[in-house]
């Protein structure tokens, strides 16, 4: 990851995150916990012992994460016990999955002023690129870009096409949607830029406009496109819903591949009882250095 294009505070908190924690070498690993709000209790169910923020927690830190990302009332009450050994990317915006994606938009639930006093070393925002709010969503970005450059915090952008007419295009894993989201959080102005990886299945090429919808790219060299779209942007891969072990370390290898900054697994870690989510998360790291 380059840093030299940073303010000086980013540089700091960047540093701290890709090179004194985590895998190193420029690289993130994140572990994100912000599914409780998104998407509800329901993700828990799988592993009972992951609605304890505090396991999450232990994970991040005896798994060797780059940091935690979560939401402000998280951060508030269990941080304490973890601050200075597990770094933290507040989410400053958030929604409920209870109303649909049509006209997706997250408002704010905290501050990059809120992130700098719980000592946060980034803050997460998610962009919904292509929903009919997106003028809404992207006053709001403006509004704390601006504030993350006066405080000198770094900006990971969750930039995840959603809404109606993102659905009648190929839907939010076409390459046309991700590599355009993937774009759009460049120019806004994100450090570092959170995306699903993009599908290259038929039924949701042949949706896509073109010159999309005539492209004959496999998996790596759709998320090569990916990464060149972001620019200087550095790229992190969400882990998406769970899948199996080998699922997950073939997606790892073919990111890393295609110059990936890093991943932010979720659901695909803390899902898992935490003695396979430790052993699974050694092989993801072992996977970024090769």
């Amino acid at each position: 990851m380059n840093l030299s294009h940073l303010s000086l505070g980013k540089k700091v908190r960047m540093t701290r995150m890709a090179f004194e924690h985590g895998p190193g070498h420029g690289k993130l690993l994140i572990l994100p916990i912000d599914q409780g709000l998104e998407h509800g209790p329901k993700d828990f169910f799988a592993n009972n012992e992951s609605a304890d923020p505090r396991h999450e927690f232990e994970l991040a830190l005896r798994g060797g994460y780059s940091a935690i990302a979560l939401h402000y009332g998280l951060a508030e009450k269990y941080l304490s016990d973890y601050a200075g050994k597990v770094p933290l990317v507040l989410k400053i915006n958030g929604k409920t999955n209870i109303p649909p994606d049509d006209e997706a938009f997250s408002p704010l639930t905290a501050s990059v002023e809120d992130a700098v006093r719980l000592g946060a070393d980034a803050v997460g925002y998610t962009l919904f690129v292509g929903s009919p709010r997106q003028d809404e969503d992207i006053d709001q970005f403006r509004y704390v870009r601006q504030e993350c450059d006066k405080f000198g915090m770094p900006l990971i952008v969750w930039s995840y096409p959603r809404g109606k007419f993102v659905n009648e295009k190929g839907g939010k894993d076409s390459v046309y949607a991700i590599d355009y989201a993937a774009r759009t959080a460049l120019e806004l102005g994100a450090d570092v830029i959170k995306i699903n990886f993009p599908s290259i299945s038929a039924s949701v090429a042949d949706k896509q406009p073109e010159p999309y919808k005539s492209l004959t790219e496999n998996e790596a060299q759709a998320i090569k496109r990916v990464v060149k779209s972001a620019g200087k942007a550095a790229v992190i891969i969400s882990g998406g819903d769970k899948i199996s072990d080998d699922e997950l370390l073939k997606k790892t290898k073919l990111s890393v591949e295609a110059g990936v900054a890093g991943f932010i697994y979720g659901r695909n870690i803390w899902q898992r009882p935490l003695d396979q989510a430790l052993a699974l998360t050694n092989k993801i790291k072992e996977a970024m250095q090769e």
